[in-house]
């Protein structure tokens, strides 16, 4: 069961200045393979270390010209960090002048592949985070202004971890904040629980980031209890992975995923085309209504689509889209079973 549709007011309340709403993630710059549909077309097949920088640092221009001043990277992003890193020496920027987040918890392990067997391992200790974080600030320095534990789900233990919480918690005496990434089908259990999370009488979290797009939508309620508790909340997914990005029927229909996700795009199309937009538009425009999202993330992996995520955000986002595309979000448990058959390319 969802939330209740957004109302009129709610809406026209949300006028206020986008692009600073619009965030740049590195997922899909900073390593050969992702599971984005298409991914390996948007990286035309250059994946020398130094032909990726290049590519990343081109998107991170458009997306900084064009406004975006929150960039999201990861320890497991292949060189994410390391490209960010040479791009804002190059840019010579101040460290106020662009939010830096970072993620640690999960470790690269594909070896610069796109076929690897495993691309990522998954590790929430202490040991971990003590680990990466010094790699992270080893890279980044001064410009890294939130670190978060990257993809907790309804299962983990991580949040009662009372030593790693510990540590967390100290975040704030270097000046950086501490967040967390959440995924999987019980992301507004993850979410709750991480409201309640406490050191001396404080939040430990500053922010969450959690999956919202218009398939699933299954978090709402506990981002909007976040939102309310005073936590940034930041939009990941909202194209669903290249599934809402319109790239064309041909591309709708491939992977595993196509049985579930096919139909419901097929709507969302035909409802943009009624409006005379795209999937693409028509996605972000959603997730920038939100009323509880600070920050919506972009995947955009080459220069045109972060312009092309830009000219979107001039849609109108009204109730009636609201009420009709509601209908295409599925139940969580069955949009993670698909995604979880994304294939990396």
């Amino acid at each position: 069961m969802h939330d209740q549709p957004i109302s009129e007011k709610t809406i026209e309340e949300l006028s206020v200045p986008i692009t600073a709403r619009l965030g740049l993630g590195l997922a899909a710059l900073g390593r050969p393979g992702y599971v984005t549909l298409n991914h390996a077309n948007d990286l035309g097949g250059r994946y020398e270390p130094t032909a990726m920088e290049a590519h990343a640092h081109a998107v991170l221009d458009a997306a900084f010209d064009a406004g975006i001043r929150y960039v999201d990277a990861a320890r497991s992003y292949g060189r994410a960090e390391d490209f960010l890193a040479t791009w804002l020496r190059k840019r010579d920027l101040e460290p106020g002048e662009i939010t830096v987040a970072s993620k640690w918890g999960y470790t690269y392990t594909a070896g610069w592949s796109t076929s690897a067997t495993q691309h990522e391992v998954k590790d929430h200790s202490l040991a971990a985070f003590e680990r990466q974080l010094a790699e992270s600030v080893d890279r980044l320095g001064r410009y890294l202004s939130l670190y978060q534990i990257h993809s907790v789900t309804a299962e983990s233990k991580t949040l009662e971890d009372d030593a790693l919480i510990d540590a967390i918690a100290r975040l704030r005496e270097r000046g950086i904040g501490a967040g967390l990434s959440v995924s999987g089908p019980g992301q507004d259990v993850a979410i709750r629980r991480s409201l309640e999370v406490r050191r001396d009488g404080q939040r430990v979290f500053d922010s969450v980031q959690a999956t919202w797009n218009l398939l699933e939508r299954g978090a709402e309620s506990a981002l909007d209890e976040a939102h309310a508790a005073g936590m940034k909340v930041v939009v990941k997914e909202s194209l669903a992975n290249g599934r809402l990005a319109g790239r064309g029927k041909r591309e709708e229909r491939s992977g595993n995923d196509s049985e579930v996700f096919f139909p419901l795009v097929a709507r969302v199309r035909e409802v943009a085309e009624d409006r005379g937009t795209t999937i693409e538009m028509l996605a972000l425009a959603a997730a920038l209504a939100r009323p509880w999202a600070d920050v919506v993330l972009t995947g955009a992996a080459t220069a045109k689509q972060v312009r092309s995520n830009i000219a979107a955000l001039e849609l109108p986002y009204d109730a009636e889209l609201e009420e009709q595309l509601r209908s295409v979000a599925i139940s969580s448990p069955e949009y993670w079973r698909a995604r979880s058959s994304f294939r990396w390319n």
